[in-house]
């Protein structure tokens, strides 16, 4: 039982990263239509990881992914505390921090992943 359940709880940030391209396709696509399709390409990787697993791009995708919300939540912070003025941003400031922190998260939990079966 607890293997089955480590096997799953794997599956997590992938999965995660999977349903959050899903959602911001099915935003895009009522306000863009056909423009949003290529948004689903950015699903594929993490839909692969789970079908096939790959070491190299478990951990390719966690440093990238890691970047990348490091970036986000020094663009967050510096809109939080007025230091840079981001007015185009039209999402909620809660909601877009609750996204930004939780897909760094999920970017360690994958490069946690992949350093374990490293070992």
């Amino acid at each position: 039982m607890s293997s089955l359940i480590n096997k799953y709880t794997n599956l997590i940030p992938y999965l995660y990263f999977i349903t959050v391209s899903a959602y911001w396709f099915t935003v895009i696509n009522k306000q863009e239509g056909i423009a949003a399709y290529p948004i689903l390409l950015f699903a594929i990787p993490f839909l692969w990881q789970i079908i096939k697993p790959n070491k190299k791009l478990n951990f390719t995708l966690g440093i990238t992914f890691v970047c990348i919300s490091s970036y986000l939540i020094i663009a967050f912070l510096s809109d939080a505390f007025k230091i840079i003025s981001l007015s185009y941003i039209n999402e909620p400031l809660l909601y877009g921090g609750i996204l930004i922190f939780t897909n760094f998260a999920m970017a360690l939990w994958i490069i946690r992943n992949s350093l374990k079966e490293a070992i």
